[in-house]
């Protein structure tokens, strides 16, 4: 049985500017003390046909953590907009969100994610190259996709 189960994910500033920061507020309750800490990552899908344009926006350390209810907002820069292939830039993509115990990743929460131009007349005419300032991103938070994966607590 997992030690850790996460209770909610509120997804922060949505819609936004492509540019801004991600963010999101976590709660979750630790059934029993970890010793060890949780490494939590946010990771953007750069594009569906390659993992090597993955970004792994950030990842952060949080341990030891006591039994109980614990909640925090995890913020992550948007992604670097140089390693994005210029087509896969507008409409649909991903952002995970991700828990690991002892390496072993226990959890991933994916959002699909619609970038667009907030603006009529290029969302009609969209730009050859994309033009990030005037893109709008917007997470599908209301219908997370939840993948647990059984790992050795101890």
């Amino acid at each position: 049985m997992a030690k850790v189960q996460i209770t909610n994910v509120t997804v922060l500033d949505n819609p936004t500017a492509f540019l801004n920061p991600f963010q999101f507020e976590i709660t979750f309750e630790c059934l029993e003390n970890l010793e060890k800490d949780l490494e939590w990552k946010i990771i953007y899908v750069g594009s569906a046909s390659s993992e090597t344009c993955d970004q792994t926006l950030d990842s952060v350390f949080v341990g030891p953590i006591p039994a109980g209810v614990h909640k925090f907002v995890f913020q992550a820069d948007a992604p670097n907009t140089e390693k994005l292939p210029s087509d896969d830039v507008v409409g649909v993509t991903v952002v995970l969100l991700t828990c690991s115990y002892l390496s072993a990743e226990f959890v991933r929460i994916g959002y699909y994610v619609n970038n667009e131009y907030a603006d009529p007349v290029l969302s009609e005419n969209p730009p050859s190259k994309p033009m990030f300032e005037k893109l709008q991103r917007n997470i599908l938070a209301s219908n997370p996709r939840v993948t647990k994966f059984k790992i050795n607590w101890d």
